[in-house]
């Protein structure tokens, strides 16, 4: 498949939190290493439910916080990487993030909540994850990916063959 036609977005329905930790698995098993996922929503809309979800299927075992105060949780991966969590709703601005010893930090996998707050302090995204309530009322979570770097056109496409993310309704 040519760059060109690559899938650049993908919108899925996520009908009840038994999908969102269908979808957290699924981008677990087709993602890229290393990857740099921005996770956008209101609040309440899922997005730490998802990173935890990602997280477990990566393999992380014990407790998974949500970095809420500690703005960061870093995870031990079993392959010997890392996974760092953010959740930068608290700060004011992207240079806030250098207290964090962030610059350095050679994860294999960055879960950015409210991104836009650390505006030119972060790495760029590969992938955009936007989770909405429907607009018609409707139980349940949107999700929007949309691929931001070739690497993640590539995840796109091989996240539509999983059997875990086929079996959600598209939105």
């Amino acid at each position: 498949m040519s760059e060109a036609s690559l899938p650049t977005t993908r919108r899925v329905a996520l009908p009840d939190p038994d999908a969102t930790d269908a979808l957290g698995r699924a981008l677990a098993r087709s993602a890229a290493s290393p990857a740099v996922v921005f996770l956008h929503g209101d609040l309440g809309a899922g997005k730490s439910s998802l990173a935890r979800a990602w997280l477990r299927a990566l393999g992380v075992q014990g407790a998974i916080r949500s970095p809420t105060y500690t703005l960061v949780e870093r995870y031990a991966l079993p392959d010997g990487g890392e996974a760092l969590h953010l959740d930068l709703y608290r700060i004011g601005s992207g240079g806030e993030l250098e207290f964090l010893g962030l610059d350095d930090a050679p994860a294999a996998l960055w879960l950015v909540e409210w991104p836009e707050r650390g505006q030119g302090g972060l790495p760029p995204a590969d992938l955009h994850v936007r989770l909405a309530m429907p607009s018609d009322g409707a139980n349940g979570r949107i999700c929007t990916l949309d691929a931001d770097s070739p690497s993640a056109r590539e995840w796109l496409a091989r996240l539509a063959s999983d059997d875990g993310l086929r079996a959600l309704p598209d939105a």
